[in-house]
């Protein structure tokens, strides 16, 4: 599945570029001690390409958890109530990651959601390297001028997101914005991506 925008092939290049997954989730709320993983989707972009697409809901333990603002993120416990189990979710997440970039918009809020939830579940995720795009895009905007939320960043690069919100549709409107990013910092090759990674 070739994305919209032309430009992916010049801004991350072929050359020793690794494979990006960019993950999105939906949470109950903003908390990682109270609050669940809903939602998790992955956009896989590998040579400048997207070559897949994954998304599933995140089964809650019935009939205590809450799914939060339901007005926000469309999810109600109905739809959750067949869903997957959490370490299904979150062992073919792990699958998705290995060898690849976890690549988010807010790296420092889906990460530990994640992590914390696969400790939990008994699932490696691995020794992912993470990028976070909306780091990248701040550090373009060292005066801070703009605003570097999803929404925002997208409508100054020309991407559409008709479903904010939804996890899927984040993360493809992450994955758009990615060649931007990189090819505004510079980055041709892995070596450039070194500094430009998450230290924490």
């Amino acid at each position: 599945m070739q994305t919209s925008d032309a430009s992916l092939d010049t801004a991350a290049g072929t050359g020793g570029v690794p494979r990006f997954a960019v993950v999105d989730i939906e949470t109950s709320g903003l908390s990682t001690r109270w609050h669940k993983v809903l939602q998790i989707a992955v956009v896989t972009v590998e040579g400048g390409t997207v070559v897949d697409e994954w998304t599933s809901l995140v089964k809650l333990r019935w009939p205590l958890q809450r799914v939060g603002p339901s007005r926000v993120h469309g999810i109600t416990r109905t739809t959750l109530r067949h869903a997957p189990s959490q370490r299904e979710v979150l062992t073919e997440l792990a699958r998705r990651l290995e060898g690849a970039v976890f690549t988010a918009h807010n790296v420092r809020f889906d990460w530990p959601f994640l992590s914390k939830a696969a400790r939990r579940s008994h699932v490696d995720l691995g020794g992912t390297r993470r990028l976070c795009t909306l780091r990248l895009s701040r550090g373009l905007d060292p005066d801070r001028e703009l605003s570097h939320r999803l929404a925002d960043v997208c409508d100054r690069y020309g991407v559409s997101n008709d479903r904010p919100h939804d996890a899927l549709h984040d993360a493809r409107a992450t994955a758009e914005i990615l060649p931007h990013l990189l090819a505004a910092h510079g980055v041709e090759s892995a070596a450039d991506l070194e500094p430009l990674y998450e230290r924490r």
